[in-house]
């Protein structure tokens, strides 16, 4: 099987503790991985299955019965690239010491040959005894990583060691098991996210169906890979990224501005942003009545990437994107050596698909000629997957 280096499994064992694989499941996501999750039979009385979908955005299962068509155990193991279990209580962990197989989480973790991280969260009597200790040591010894649960309050009045550890503390050392490496450190990279919308008079403009959900999500992979990031964001409404240099406009013109201004220093630029084509000749002042809306006469925008492309240096790497309907690889390819373009990444939005949408399928386009199809993905996924090309161009 190919696969993308970012396929996990979330295992959720029954502990209070499920209720937080919610945020680290958002933060896998974040981080750009697709994670499918499963939980215990038994973890569905802390948190349901409804809720594991409407995050994933995937099916859940628990147990070999369900789907047995798809025969589930064996198609997810050899689908992930890697397991997290968290939490992972006593039971669990004793359930997967002695090689039982009695729901379809621990069928998975018999049929993969993937590494295995486990996260324990139990109560402090219960991660020391010595039955519980002698089983974490049997994982440890089969080459599974089984993190130190963290010092503090338990469910009720204790306190103790079992506490499941903050969601960063796991990311850290998740990432540690399966190789992300923060490659761009000390690379300056900017991108243009949204649509840029040409006012016609107070209420109107002319404008596009363009979120900016891709250039966010771009960000804020870049920034997880250590880049410093400078994002000019169109008409967007997602709040601003913790840690990125934000700069909001309107227009196309604005846009450039501003884009101009980072250029420059920049390594790496990504032109996500759906920026309109053309502006009226003349702006109203005053809202224009009905009755005396007749036509509009339009000028040019200029033509953004175009103009950064001409005052580009040498080591400096372009991506843009292209939103087509019709002859789409003739003119994805078309953009990409008139644009003088590293690459391209082309998405059909036949219908609208793809704006607003959290998802994308489309096709990388390299200047050298290839093409690299894109199945349905996260644009979260989709962003790693640009910065581990652009990262080629970068040497």
């Amino acid at each position: 099987m190919n696969k993308s280096g970012r396929e996990v499994v979330l295992g959720v064992g029954a502990g209070i503790a499920a209720y937080k694989a919610c945020d680290l499941l958002r933060r896998l996501q974040d981080e750009g991985y697709q994670v499918s999750v499963v939980p215990t039979p038994s973890s569905l009385n802390f948190v349901g299955s409804a809720t594991w979908e409407a995050l994933s955005g995937r099916s859940v299962y628990t147990q070999v019965w369900e789907n047995v068509p798809g025969v589930t155990h064996i198609q997810l193991a050899d689908k992930a690239d890697f397991f997290l279990i968290a939490p992972a209580t006593a039971d669990l962990i004793a359930r997967i010491a002695a090689g039982r197989a009695d729901d379809l989480l621990t069928n998975l973790v018999l049929a993969t040959t993937v590494p295995i991280m486990i996260v324990p969260a139990m109560h402090t009597s219960m991660w020391n005894d010595p039955a519980t200790q002698t089983n974490v040591a049997t994982l440890r010894q089969r080459g599974y990583i089984v993190m130190e649960p963290a010092v503090g309050r338990l469910t009720g009045a204790d306190s103790g060691q079992g506490r499941f550890p903050e969601t960063s503390t796991i990311i850290d050392e998740f990432s540690k098991m399966t190789g992300a490496k923060k490659d761009l450190v000390g690379k300056r990279v900017l991108i243009s996210a949204g649509g840029t919308r040409e006012p016609i008079d107070p209420v109107r403009f002319i404008g596009n169906r363009s979120s900016g959900k891709q250039g966010f999500a771009l960000a804020q992979a870049a920034l997880s890979r250590g880049a410093h990031v400078s994002l000019v964001a169109a008409n967007c409404d997602m709040a601003d990224i913790p840690g990125v240099s934000m700069y909001r406009v309107e227009r196309a013109d604005q846009m450039l501005t501003q884009l101009e201004k980072l250029f420059a220093a920049s390594d790496l630029v990504i032109m996500s942003a759906a920026v309109a084509d053309a502006k009226p000749k003349q702006i109203s002042l005053e809202k224009i009545k009905k009755a005396l809306f007749g036509s509009i006469e339009l000028e040019a925008n200029p033509d953004l990437i175009a103009t950064l492309t001409k005052k580009r240096r040498d080591g400096q790497v372009i991506v843009g994107f292209a939103a087509e309907t019709n002859d789409h690889m003739i003119s994805a390819q078309k953009k990409l050596e008139s644009k003088d373009l590293d690459l391209l990444y082309l998405n059909d939005v036949s219908g609208g698909a793809i704006f607003g949408s959290d998802s994308t399928t489309g096709s990388i386009l390299d200047r050298n000629g290839a093409v690299i199809p894109v199945d349905e993905m996260s644009k979260d996924t989709l962003s790693h997957l640009l910065l581990d090309q652009a990262l080629h161009k970068l040497g």
